[in-house]
């Protein structure tokens, strides 16, 4: 079984040694996403875990999109909260996206993400 990676404009670039996702048979497995905006490139103004959750939630749909999926498709996500005093507040804007049957769900918190946004997610997608 190969595996065949995605790049897409509906979603960041990858900005590192790894890529927006990777297919195998099928199985979607997209990077951890922050709240970067996919026009610019740059984070998003908004330090609130609201704004940086919507923003992050729609860089994994974009993804997906540039996947032949939608969010409907994700089996499983982690997310990683800079503190967990937040959750409730990223859980609403979470729950806005996947209102119905949502996936498995890792939640953590972690003393540092990367350009220190305040959230990051991944996740795990099937194909129909």
């Amino acid at each position: 079984m190969g595996k065949t990676i995605i790049r897409t404009t509906l979603g960041p670039p990858a900005m590192g040694a790894y890529s927006q996702a990777v297919v195998t048979g099928n199985l979607i497995f997209v990077s951890g996403q922050i709240p970067v905006d996919p026009a610019t490139g740059n984070l998003i103004d908004e330090k609130d875990i609201t704004s940086q959750t919507r923003r992050v939630l729609l860089n994994l749909e974009g993804i997906l999109k540039g996947a032949g999926v939608s969010l409907s498709n994700v089996v499983s996500t982690t997310v990683f909260l800079k503190n967990m005093g937040d959750f409730a507040d990223f859980n609403g804007v979470y729950a806005e996206f996947f209102n119905v049957d949502p996936p498995a769900r890792a939640t953590v918190e972690v003393a540092r993400l990367p350009k220190d946004v305040a959230i990051e997610i991944d996740c795990i997608a099937a194909k129909d």
